[in-house]
This record gives structure tokens, sequence and C-alpha cells, in this order.
């Protein structure tokens, strides 16, 4: 196109983790400008905000519905919005753009309530604009090759599936010294009824999916809240049954001492297996059914077509989060061009999650959350 699409945000005011990633995610491939934004439900800090950003005073609002509306009216209006703000406050956001006709790019997971995600999903399907979801582990060079060798073959038939996902920044209670992101997401009525499921486990189960190509049918989910007082589980053990017969496992722990951002995926089949570590996310394990393994590049030896389409800068050069996270902005920036210019989209870049992936992520909890309940029976993921 001959100029960057407009961006809006929603939520990322002053003190936002995440709103900064999604702004850094979005510039790094220069297809974004952001233009408008209703930064905060305060509106001193929405407008102070504003001013930092070098948003224009009158594309500063007050709230969502506002913005969705002057937007929508305006000849030179955003094009996308990008929703970044507690989950309790992700579903009427983005059905207020989705129902204007703007192109949605919603953090995860999908929204507060399985119910709210299922109308969300209704929504989306009405609506004349794409809809993206940042799980953006999807994003990974690497991580893509992973998800092509296992659909080519190249390790054979799935046979398990093995995805942990550990931190340890809530082994405190840190909710109660005041701190920001620990006081919302260990919050119900903030955060939803999971808690580190629901944080980081849709992570895991996404993952998972995405890579092994194979659908968690049932899970058997053994939710704990370790740190006495805690609203919400900071742990869960989980066995899962894919469909084809393949098995899983997955942990997720807010709770594990000596974990900074430790995602970790395994697969194996019949012909091989594959690892493949957040933290060390330039490189991949391949080891063939009787053969030594091999370690693959993000951009040197072994590397694919699909691992260079998500890479940026020569080998020897590392590339981690930012990167991952930008790819899902670039990869949507090449659908909204396409449906803007009448033509079909770079296929390449079809692999962004969407409205599916956040309802799945939804299921995924709710199964998890029945099941511990029960005394970890096995419980199914529904389908749609």
């Amino acid at each position: 196109m001959a100029r960057r699409l407009r961006l809006g945000m929603v939520g990322g005011g002053q003190g936002a983790f995440i709103g900064a990633v999604h702004r850094i995610a979005a510039r790094l491939d220069d297809r974004y400008e952001l233009v408008a934004g209703a930064l905060s439900s305060d509106p001193a800090r929405a407008r102070a905000s504003a001013a930092e950003l070098h948003i224009a005073p009158d594309r500063s609002y007050a709230d969502f519905t506002g913005m969705a509306a002057a937007e929508r009216g305006r000849e030179d209006g955003i094009d996308v919005v990008a929703i970044v703000t507690p989950n309790h406050l992700h579903y009427a956001p983005a059905r207020a753009f989705l129902d204007a006709g703007i192109h949605v790019i919603c953090d995860k997971p999908l929204c507060h309530t399985l119910e709210d995600a299922i109308a969300l999903q209704r929504a989306a399907h009405s609506s004349t604009a794409l809809f993206a979801l940042t799980h953006n582990y999807t994003g990974y060079p690497l991580v893509r090759q992973a998800r092509e060798m296992v659909r080519d073959g190249g390790l054979g038939d799935i046979r398990m599936v093995q995805v942990e996902y550990a931190q340890d920044w809530l082994t405190t209670k840190l909710e109660d010294t005041g701190q920001k992101q620990a006081a919302w997401r260990t919050d119900p009525a903030r955060s939803g009824a999971a808690g580190c499921v629901g944080d980081i486990g849709t992570h895991a189960f996404n993952l998972a999916e995405f890579v092994s190509g194979r659908r968690a049918e049932s899970v058997a989910a053994d939710l704990s809240r370790f740190v006495p007082g805690r609203a919400l589980d900071d742990n869960a053990h989980m066995l899962l049954r894919y469909d084809g017969g393949a098995r899983g496992m997955l942990w997720c722990s807010q709770v594990a001492p000596g974990n900074d951002n430790a995602l970790r995926l395994r697969v194996y089949g019949t012909n091989g297996g594959l690892e493949w570590a957040q933290e060390q996310p330039n490189e991949m394990r391949f080891t063939p059914f009787g053969e030594p393994p091999r370690t693959i590049h993000r951009a040197g030896s072994g590397a694919s077509a699909a691992a260079g389409h998500a890479s940026r800068i020569p080998s020897g050069h590392p590339e981690g989060y930012l990167e991952a996270f930008a790819q899902l902005y670039r990869d949507f920036a090449e659908q909204i061009c396409a449906r803007l210019e009448h033509r079909a989209p770079d296929p390449a870049c079809l692999l962004v999650p969407g409205i599916e992936a956040g309802l799945r992520g939804m299921r995924f909890s709710a199964a998890a959350l029945a099941s511990s309940a029960a005394d970890a029976v096995w419980r199914p993921i529904q389908a749609r």
C-alpha cells in the first residue's frame, strides 16, 4: 500500500506492560501508524498517554464506544484497533469495533467468560472485519518450521505432545503489594475463572495444537492454589487426549522458582521428535529415530522457507519475543491490505491465530476447571 495502516488502541496507557509491546510490534516492520486511542478509563491518564504517543487531542477518546463511532465516520478513520485491556474488557470493545467494520487485534485470552467468547465468535462471523488474537509464540520462525515439519510428515504419525509453561513471579502473594499486573491477573472479576491456566496455560495449549496439527479432545486436570489466600489457580498439571490417538501432558505454573518464562514444547512421532524452548528460540532440536540429534538454527543450517518468512536478520543474530509478536502484526497487515486492495493475501501470512483459536482456548480453560472441580476426571473439550 502507499500508506501505513491506521491503528487505534484500547487500553495500553501509562503503566501498562502489554500496550507497549503491541506498539513496538506494530512499528517494527513499519506497516502501522498509531493515530487514535482510548488509552485509559481515567480521563487524565488517557490524555497524558495520548500526548506521550503523539496522538492528536481530538483522537484521544474517553471510551471505546465513542472511539468506534467517531473513527467509523472519519474519512481517515482507523483501519484496525488493538485491544490491550485486562480480560474482562476484551468482549465489549472487540464487539463494538467488529460491529463498526473495523479490523480487530485482541490480546489473549479471548474473553472473560466462555459465554462472551461464543457471542464474540458470532459477531466476528457476521462482521466484514478481520479478527486476530495475539498468541504471539506462533510467530517464532522455528515454531512455524516445526509446524511445517509435522504437517509434511517429518515426524511420522504423532504419538505424544508435551508442553510446559513455567514462571516464578507469583511465588509469593505479590497481588497484596499493589503490583498492577499481579493484582488484576489474580482477580476473578478481571481475569476470569482461570488464573494461571487462562494466563499462560492457554498459550501452551495453543502452541501444542498449532505445531502438532492435532486437536485436544479431552482433558484431565488438577489445578492448585499453592499460595495461601490466592483466589485463582497458580499451578496446573493436565493429561490430554488428542484426535488421531495422540496423548499429551501440559504443565503450567507461576510458582516455580527459577523459571522466568520457560515455555517448552516437545512433539514425538513414529519417525522422530523435536524440541523447542522459548528462552532459546533460535535453535530447535530434531532427532530422526535411530539417528543423532540435529540442531536447526532459525536462519542457518536446516532452516525452511517457513522460518525464513518469519525472520528479519541473518543467522547468528538472535531474534525473540518482540519479533515474534511483530510477525503476527506483519502477517495481519498483509491480510488487511489484501482485503483493501481486493486481492488474495500471501498464503504464508495466514497463520495468525483468529477467533476460532481464541474460542478453543476458552473451551480448554472451561474443561480444565470442570475436570479439576470433579477431582481430575476426564472432561471433553468441545469442538464448537
